[in-house]
């Protein structure tokens, strides 16, 4: 779209965003107004539209508050989706900001951060503070107060539990970040904040924002026929499936409500809330900008009618980069039914078994070192399959190969290819969902020639790939619209 917000901040257009309200830019900036000292959504309500004066953008809520900017308590700024700019940036800052979603800077320190990226803690924050107005410390501590205040509104944990639960070191610190960030102590935000049916007896259930529209019925279908019995299920609207997390495992339970998802989750420790909204977020790409995407695709007059039928079409990425990438390799050359089956008998002969309790979701998918150290002639697929995926699993273990959102997509690229039995289709899936690429292309996948080919673009990969150069950043959803005009039976065995 004409008005896509990009870094540095464009004053004019994030000012026409702010006297439309348009919701399409909330999470993409922060609206600081230097007269009441708050910062909000683009689209925030308020009667009165702030003069251009008084009125200073951001690009994230941690550097509005390092500014001395509180959070606005009519339109929550902090609960906008994400800013889809991370995504699609694959250099050191977007690689950063990833991790620093994921938690990392909690768990690790920024230290550690600097560690993951292979930079120093020192370069590292200058190029934070000079690109997005804040440092790593400050960008972690923004997402720890959101985190603290869905806990504060949503559980019945005793602050303390909330303040460690949320990541910060100290009450002290929780108490005055609260203070700070929202303008309330933890008590009144508490009794602010409670929404009815929030609280669910060994539950909590939060509200997943995304940026409208949204195709449920095509994504639920995609995880739906991917689901392994025993870690997920599609029940009625909803999806339901086990997570592996730092600390712990968990159960979640996603449908949408009310222009929302509504989330259900069960953690072992509520220290890994961020991690779980993290992961849920990601695996049904909730911070995904839909009209910007179709604005790029639909350009081409011949894939204009395919987009234009389904503009919320969204990428689905992965929880769990392990549990992709294995599930890829156990996929090659069979059906999707047949890959769900070797799927099965992994999880059942090598998966953890999860403490909470479920009548259906019972374990963990694998983990890495589980496989790679596995007895697999009993899994039903050929010796070469099973040395790749021994071969994958190893170097994911010893810590060579890294599939999350941090890592640098090229990098891992190759690393895939030179593992034995992973060639450019399972190599670019992996980089797709399980590194949540935007911009890959499977031009030789076999679906994605039928369907170039019925369109007009011609079947041959390379004719195709040329062809969708026009397509960036956006090709990893031409490919799922590809993949849409395929009947059931086609996608199968693409």
């Amino acid at each position: 779209m004409e008005d896509v917000i990009a870094s540095p901040l464009d004053f004019e257009r994030c000012y026409r965003a702010v006297e439309s309200r348009d919701t399409r830019f909330d999470g993409w900036f922060i609206t600081a107004v230097k007269t009441t000292g708050i910062y909000c959504r683009p689209s925030c309500p308020t009667p009165v539209r702030p003069k251009r004066e008084n009125v200073r953008f951001y690009p994230t809520a941690a550097a509005a508050q390092l500014a001395g900017f509180r959070a606005c308590k009519r339109c929550r700024p902090d609960a906008s989706p994400g800013s889809p700019e991370w995504n699609v940036r694959g250099d050191l800052v977007g690689r950063a900001m990833r991790l620093i979603g994921e938690g990392v800077v909690d768990r690790d320190g920024v230290a550690g951060l600097a560690r993951r990226l292979a930079t120093s803690e020192r370069h590292l924050h200058r190029l934070l503070l000079t690109e997005l107005g804040a440092g790593p410390l400050a960008i972690a501590r923004a997402q720890r107060a959101q985190t603290a205040r869905t806990l504060i509104e949503t559980t019945d944990l005793a602050f303390t539990d909330v303040a460690f639960a949320a990541g910060f070191e100290s009450v002290r610190q929780f108490n005055d970040t609260v203070r700070e960030v929202f303008a309330l102590t933890p008590t009144t935000l508490r009794a602010a904040g409670r929404r009815r049916g929030d609280i669910v007896e060994g539950a909590l259930t939060l509200r997943l924002p995304y940026r409208p529209p949204l195709d449920w019925p095509a994504l639920s279908s995609w995880l739906r026929t991917r689901a392994v019995p025993g870690v997920a299920e599609a029940n009625g609207q909803a999806y339901r499936r086990t997570l592996r997390l730092p600390r712990g495992a968990a159960i979640v339970s996603l449908e949408p409500v009310d222009g929302h998802i509504r989330c259900t989750l069960k953690l072992e420790s509520m220290s890994d809330l961020t991690s779980a909204v993290r992961q849920c977020r990601r695996l049904l790409d909730l911070d995904a900008d839909p009209l910007s995407v179709v604005e790029v695709l639909a350009k081409d007059r011949r894939l204009a009618s395919v987009v234009k039928k389904r503009p919320g079409l969204r990428a689905p990425g992965a929880v769990d980069g392990t549990e992709l990438a294995i599930q890829a390799v156990l996929g090659q050359q069979v059906s999707l039914a047949a890959a769900r089956t070797l799927a099965a008998r992994l999880v059942t002969a090598h998966g953890d078994v999860i403490k909470i309790a479920d009548p259906t979701l019972t374990h963990l998918f694998p983990a890495a070192d589980a496989i790679a150290t596995a007895d697999l002639s009993r899994l039903g697929v050929p010796q070469s399959r099973r040395a790749t995926l021994h071969a994958l699993a190893s170097a994911v273990a010893r810590g060579s190969l890294m599939l999350d959102p941090g890592a640098d997509r090229a990098e891992t690229y190759h690393k895939l290819l030179s593992l034995p039995g992973i060639g450019e289709w399972t190599a670019g899936y992996i980089l797709m969902r399980a590194l949540g690429d935007p911009d890959t292309f499977l031009a030789g996948d076999l679906g994605v020639r039928k369907a170039g080919a019925r369109l007009g673009f011609g079947s041959n990969a390379r004719t195709i790939s040329e062809h969708a150069a026009a397509w960036r950043p956006w090709r990893t959803y031409a490919t799922h619209q590809l993949w849409a005009t395929l009947t059931p039976t086609q996608q199968e065995v693409s």
